[in-house]
């Protein structure tokens, strides 16, 4: 049976429908979105989060085909301008908004009908994401040791189920030690439900135990997905996995970070914008305040890892050393 967050996003009659990952796994609430605005704002609210923000852009845009529904050509095409823009500044960080609303773009410039281009756009878009995070998985496993321990950090969603997919089929046994991964706690409500639907061993860690878990020599691997990878190799990712990486390296322990391509649009990690979300997200775990108005927070969204810290970046195409990227598109290029 495939995981939930497999299809956390789906486009209707009436709208698009986001999972709430902000309540899930205690709840399974669907948000209904019926305006691109609306789709916007549920990514900004983090009611959808890993790769469902991408699945979120995809369907959103032909939301946005929608409303433009007999309007001249131009300027229909401009409202759908106009909703990418709105969508890619809800994850600057990340660029595979930016990816999906070039997608369903694609597809409206290809077809006489708008909005019948926009939902080929977007199910081209929806079925080249799976694909690729498929062939990505199949790598990514292939690396994985036969029974062994694998450390996470905020991996949850496709990249995850197909590795676990893939390292199965191949007769591995592994397990998993998911840090809680702050102040979301996605690692703890996410990564870890989504391979307990799999049948993995999994353990829980708080974010503060990575190191220890590492310095004992129990941990083969430290794996996590990158929200992007620069060209000359620095990792993007949620906040902690720099720290993690650092302790990898000090235990000897190999750091493989998974992303379809790196980003040609980013040669060096000052082309990657970092969101700062709010600090009061900081002083509240799961809606409940945790510190005192003595405290502030702060809330730097991401973290950069030095490709020093980096052993391989796992792409769709296979494993590169961080400082071997432009590699990647030696081959036919796409996205």
């Amino acid at each position: 049976m495939e995981p939930l967050l497999a299809r956390s996003v789906r486009l209707e009659a009436d709208g698009v429908h986001v999972l709430d990952r902000r309540d899930f796994p205690f709840e399974r609430t669907w948000v209904r979105c019926t305006t691109v605005a609306e789709v916007a704002k549920a990514i900004e609210d983090m009611v959808t989060q890993s790769s469902g923000p991408y699945f979120a852009a995809l369907w959103g845009m032909v939301l946005a085909a929608r409303e433009a529904r007999g309007l001249p050509r131009d300027e229909a095409r401009a409202h759908l301008d106009r909703a990418g823009r709105l969508l890619v500044e809800t994850r600057r960080t990340n660029n595979h908004l930016r990816k999906a609303v070039a997608a369903v773009l694609d597809g409206v410039d290809a077809h006489d009908d708008l909005e019948a281009g926009a939902l080929a756009g977007a199910r081209a878009g929806d079925e080249r994401y799976r694909a690729r995070s498929r062939s990505l998985g199949r790598h990514t496993a292939a690396l994985l040791p036969d029974d062994g321990a694998v450390l996470t950090h905020c991996w949850a969603d496709l990249y995850l189920i197909e590795t676990v997919t893939a390292a199965q089929g191949m007769g591995k046994r592994l397990r998993f030690v998911c840090t809680e991964t702050r102040p979301y706690l996605q690692g703890a409500r996410l990564t870890a439900e989504t391979l307990g639907e799999m049948g993995v061993d999994t353990t829980l860690i708080t974010d503060g135990m990575g190191a220890a878990v590492m310095s004992t020599g129990d941990v083969d691997v430290l794996l996590t997905a990158a929200d992007r990878v620069t060209m000359d190799g620095h990792v993007v990712n949620k906040v902690g996995t720099l720290g993690l990486a650092v302790a990898a390296h000090a235990f000897d322990v190999p750091f493989l970070a998974m992303v379809q391509a790196p980003d040609r649009l980013a040669p060096t990690k000052d082309d990657v914008p970092i969101e700062h979300r709010s600090g009061d997200d900081v002083l509240h775990t799961l809606g409940r305040r945790t510190a005192t108005d003595r405290a502030r927070g702060l809330y730097p969204a991401f973290d950069v890892t030095p490709p020093r810290f980096v052993t391989s970046v796992v792409t769709d195409r296979g494993a590169y050393p961080p400082g071997r990227l432009a590699d990647y598109y030696d081959e036919d290029v796409h996205d």
